[in-house]
């Protein structure tokens, strides 16, 4: 059987795959391949890992439904029509875990960053704006004691509260669907209702999956509710927050500022007014890009492969309703 391998994909999934008796054709490409083409590769091949955001919509999987597992090399998996693919009884599987600790790095960073004003000095410097020292310019604001919400505490936003509670004392407070007793007997994290994140965090980080439930649900209603010197974070997807009104949000006062690893649309216009704002940080969707990381995840999104061919229950299975199915 083969796996066709789009994008940049490290060499360890393939290893994996060979290694366990198939063929892989890997298509090195950096953007998104055009539907057709990527219909008529498939059709050739029995399994699919996408390494890019290639679509995997309805209409791919009408035409691709001999496929017998596609795996994502990503943890998000929105770009997937899951109800199709349950309907086709394709498992999809993705890789979470392995990437929690890179992205949670990235969500500190992006909290200090933000709280010191550090991308917006870094690049006065190069304006040549760097004058005498004024004790009033360039004020930030301290992180010690303050209280991190977190929305959709899970593997990436539990790393992050181990962090922000051991350098900053912060008090944890989150909202999820479920509890999450490991945050809270190790960290005292306490879980509260959507309105009291708003109103109670002094730094807000977004760890959610985008669905149609989260989608542009941190808006002009969400920032309202905010301090006024909060600090709005998002490593999660762009979509999640509406940017005309965070920007509106910033520019008002409602909230001190955001740091963004993930933006609607991406990339990110250079003209964007959220790139001079003094207490803005954005990076262009990072969160993963360590070698550690990368390298795990090509690890997990090639033993789901393996998996689905040998017709094994994936090891990260988006969809596990496929295995429910008479």
């Amino acid at each position: 059987m083969k796996v066709l391998i789009t994008g940049e994909v490290p060499a360890i999934a393939t290893q994996i795959i060979l290694k366990n008796g198939f063929e892989a054709t890997s298509v090195p490409v950096r953007t998104v391949m055009p539907a057709n083409e990527l219909v008529a590769a498939c059709k050739q091949h029995d399994a699919l890992l996408t390494g890019v955001s290639d679509k995997i919509d309805a209409a791919f999987l009408q035409q691709c439904r001999h496929l017998k597992v596609i795996a994502l090399y990503s943890a998000g998996y929105d770009r997937v029509d899951v109800a199709a693919a349950n309907e086709l009884k394709i498992p999809i599987g993705n890789t979470p875990g392995v990437l929690s600790n890179a992205t949670a790095d990235i969500a500190f960073l992006l909290i200090l960053a933000v709280a010191r004003k550090a991308f917006f000095l870094h690049n006065s410097i190069a304006k040549g704006q760097w004058k005498l020292p004024d004790p009033s310019v360039g004020l930030g604001i301290e992180l010690k004691h303050k209280t991190l919400g977190i929305f959709g505490l899970g593997s990436i936003g539990l790393e992050l509260a181990r962090r922000c509670k051991g350098a900053y004392d912060m008090n944890i407070i989150y909202h999820n669907r479920g509890n999450n007793s490991t945050a809270e007997k190790e960290l005292g994290a306490r879980k509260v209702s959507f309105t009291e994140l708003l109103e109670q965090s002094d730094i807000l980080s977004v760890h959610s999956q985008l669905s149609n439930e989260t989608r542009n649900l941190f808006n002009a209603d969400a920032f309202n509710k905010m301090k006024a010197g909060a600090i709005f974070i998002n490593t999660s997807r762009g979509a999640v927050h509406n940017e005309d009104d965070l920007m509106e949000a910033l520019r008002s006062g409602k909230i001190w500022g955001a740091g963004l690893d993930v933006t609607n649309p991406e990339p990110m216009r250079p003209d964007n007014p959220l790139l001079n704002m003094p207490t803005v940080a954005v990076l262009p969707h990072i969160g993963s890009a360590t070698k550690e990381a990368r390298e795990g995840m090509a690890r997990v999104a090639a033993e789901n492969i393996v998996a689905g061919l040998k017709g094994q229950r994936l090891p990260q299975v988006v969809n596990p309703e496929v295995y429910m199915q008479s």
